[in-house]
């Protein structure tokens, strides 16, 4: 069936089980089709593609570019959850089935890659909703997306779930001979039934690894993501273990881990995935958690000691840590211990009582690194707060 054949128009009744249409700014049509089965896509002209980062994220670049908002990779505790708020969407099941495409994206960033005023800085892609995400593979908004930037002279970093990237490698490396590039990819199990039960939409994880492979031996950089780590679920010492030694094998540039962060808008979500799948874990989780986004202190600091121990185990400890500040294994009592602590406060001076004050720098090989006698600025000085990937 032709995918135009599904488009919705605004004077049509709504089809059944399609949401109604909203007033999206620059709405052209929206399309449903039994090849992305209870998914909407919402088609929109864009006026404005780059995004400025403010100020105050600590993110390590100034620039983003999303094609998609919305995303139907369904990873139950994605961070970018409540920006679908903004939209008029919900943050549950619209988020990961009502995905605006914004189809004229390469277009509008050629054009504004062309101003004068432009300074080639570093530009993110992948750090709101997965750029990769299976409905690239109908719109091919980012083979356009790249052309522009490496054309302008514009370094660029990619950050994604996708496998799908493998179909642009022979564009990356075009682009990687033009301008810096960076690439990331998100794996934080190697539970093949645990990823499709949480991140149903994903490629599994031997999908992903063999991506990371894949780039490997195209010649590009490819740091990882291990993140999030799920208490009483991914954390365990044969899970840590299991995944270090599949990013080394995979050649890995780089790590970085975290746990789980469930802001607004996520943790409800989540919190009502794990009553359904695993209710005997809802007590820990809310203790774990308390009111507020992050794991407490002392499941963070034994988390750290875990993650460095087994990066070391398989050869990834010269690569960059952990999402939240490194800290020394002889100052604190867990750092080699076999089994979570208990939740509870841990009088610690080497954490931070504000943990967005923890920093991680991101993984070898997912920025762009200046080379020699290259212009323009990259942006890679500051580091990030993990948790907003």
């Amino acid at each position: 069936m032709r995918w135009d054949a599904q488009a919705l128009n605004p004077a049509q009744q709504e089809m059944p089980g399609t949401a109604p249409l909203l007033p999206l700014a620059g709405l052209v049509r929206s399309v449903s089709t039994p090849e992305f089965a209870g998914v909407t896509f919402h088609e929109v002209t864009a006026k404005s593609v780059l995004n400025k980062v403010p100020a105050g994220s600590r993110m390590p670049f100034e620039w983003t570019v999303n094609p998609y908002r919305g995303c139907s990779h369904a990873c139950v505790y994605c961070f970018a959850r409540k920006t679908h708020t903004y939209l008029d969407f919900d943050a549950g099941l619209d988020f990961d089935s009502q995905v605006v495409v914004k189809i004229n994206a390469a277009e509008v960033l050629r054009k504004e890659l062309a101003k004068p005023s432009w300074q080639r800085e570093h530009v993110a892609l992948g750090t709101n909703t997965d750029p990769y995400q299976r409905a690239e593979g109908r719109y091919r908004l980012m083979p356009g997306i790249i052309g522009a930037l490496a054309d302008s002279g514009t370094p660029l970093s990619i950050l994604t779930k996708g496998t799908l990237l493998a179909r642009d490698i022979p564009l990356l490396k075009h682009a990687a001979a033009q301008v810096p590039v960076g690439i990331g990819i998100s794996l934080a199990m190697t539970d093949e039934h645990l990823s499709e039960a949480i991140e149903p939409g994903t490629p599994g994880p031997r999908a992903r690894l063999k991506l990371v492979s894949r780039l490997r031996e195209a010649g590009l950089p490819c740091g990882v993501m291990a993140m999030p780590i799920l208490p009483w679920l991914s954390d365990s010492d044969e899970a840590l273990d299991s995944l270090f030694a599949s990013l080394a094998a995979a050649g890995a540039t780089g790590v970085t881990a975290g746990a789980l962060y469930l802001k607004p808008g996520t943790r409800e979500w989540f919190m009502q995935w794990i009553a359904a799948r695993h209710p005997e874990l809802v007590g820990r989780y809310r203790r774990l958690y308390g009111t507020g986004s992050y794991a407490s202190k002392e499941y963070r600091t034994w988390l750290a000691g875990r993650v460095r121990f087994f990066k070391a185990r398989h050869g990834l400890a010269g690569s960059h840590g952990f999402s939240h500040r490194d800290i020394d294994g002889s100052k604190t009592g867990h750092q080699q211990t076999g089994s979570a602590p208990a939740e509870g406060p841990l009088a610690d001076a080497t954490l931070a009582d504000d943990p967005r004050g923890e920093e991680a720098a991101y993984p070898e090989g997912s920025l762009p690194q200046r080379r020699s006698g290259q212009h323009g600025q990259l942006g890679v000085t500051r580091t990030s707060q993990p948790t907003l990937f």
